[in-house]
């Protein structure tokens, strides 16, 4: 009976393995790249917005506190979106007949709300709490980023399952006074004596302490899945 495969034949499977192998493993890289990237997560795109809002002319500029907007953010899972009248309280005065300010002076009128775009939007099966982070010492930055230089808010991390994983187990590296919490420019070596510790990782255990964190269970999935 003649020979069905030449020599050859060898050598196109051993190739034809391996590009499977090669073909499935690329398969498996782009699928993570894609969802890793900002197309997906979203991550230094700004999004447009019916009115130019500045976070760094407001924080940095005129040393606006977080929480004059955000209003709920100490007491509530949600940070809040400041209603009309609290822009109005300063617009009614200053910027009056501003063009990039009628989507405002409207609302206000009209007695509908701005219409905003989410910059942050968890998806509605994860449970988080606003309040409870910044009552742990947990500071906006850690989550939003340098607002304060930021001229259009964009979302600076990506917010998926395992960046969050990674503060959870790991708060000591997060924390910070709750006295700081909305400081934009916080440095954890500026409280090292005052604490009495000599390093920011000693700084972070006594805070887990004082803040009353405990570590185990934090990545626990019943912590943000309910």
């Amino acid at each position: 009976m003649p020979q069905l495969f030449t020599p050859a034949a060898n050598t196109l499977a051993r190739v034809s393995i391996l590009g499977a192998a090669f073909l499935g493993l690329g398969v498996v890289g782009g699928s993570y790249a894609l969802q890793t990237s900002p197309y997906v997560t979203k991550v230094r795109v700004v999004q447009p917005q019916p009115v130019q809002f500045s976070h760094e002319h407001h924080v940095s500029g005129l040393g606006i506190d977080c929480r004059y907007c955000h209003s709920s953010v100490e007491s509530s899972s949600a940070a809040g979106v400041p209603p009309t009248y609290t822009c109005m309280s300063c617009h009614s005065q200053i910027w009056t007949n501003a063009p990039i300010l009628e989507p405002v002076r409207a609302s206000l009128r009209e007695g509908e709300p701005v219409t905003w775009n989410r910059v942050h939007d968890l998806p509605d099966f994860v449970y988080f709490n606003h309040s409870i982070h910044v009552n742990k010492g947990v500071g906006c930055v850690s989550c939003h980023g340098q607002l304060d230089k930021m001229p259009m808010v964009y979302k600076a991390e990506p917010h998926t399952m395992g960046w969050c994983l990674e503060c959870h187990r790991n708060p000591e590296e997060r924390v910070r006074p709750t006295s700081e919490v909305f400081n934009m420019t916080y440095d954890p070596r500026d409280f090292l004596e005052k604490f009495g510790v000599k390093n920011v990782g000693e700084l972070g255990q006594k805070l887990m302490e004082q803040n009353h964190i405990q570590k185990a269970g934090l990545d626990q999935c019943s912590v943000c899945h309910r």
